[in-house]
């Protein structure tokens, strides 16, 4: 399986959609359908219905997955094109600015 450039716990921007240029982390990512659940971006309601959990039910507000392709990796607070170097183990993602790779973790 290919790896992801988007990783739970990155800073990201939305660049696409009715919460462009919003700001989060990310709290999980789908590699199998591509998708990213960034906080406090693309919330959604939710109409419960009352359980043992959640004895009052009622609409609770929730974040939606977003498509990977609608976020970009954020390096010192520009958006930025991420890669790999290496192979193998010794695999690390880079941050492409200006030309250049930095290392980003």
């Amino acid at each position: 399986m290919a790896t992801s450039k988007i990783k739970k716990g990155d800073l990201v921007r939305v660049i696409a959609g009715k919460d462009k240029d919003k700001e989060g982390k990310v709290l999980a990512v789908d590699v199998k359908n591509n998708t990213v659940l960034v906080e406090g971006v693309n919330k959604v309601f939710k109409h419960t219905k009352p359980s043992m959990a959640n004895q009052q039910g009622g609409i609770v507000e929730k974040e939606a997955p977003l498509d990977m392709s609608n976020v970009m990796y954020l390096y010192k607070g520009k958006t930025v094109r991420v890669g790999f170097t290496g192979e193998g183990k010794d695999k690390k993602r880079v941050a492409k600015v200006n030309g250049k790779l930095e290392k980003i973790d």
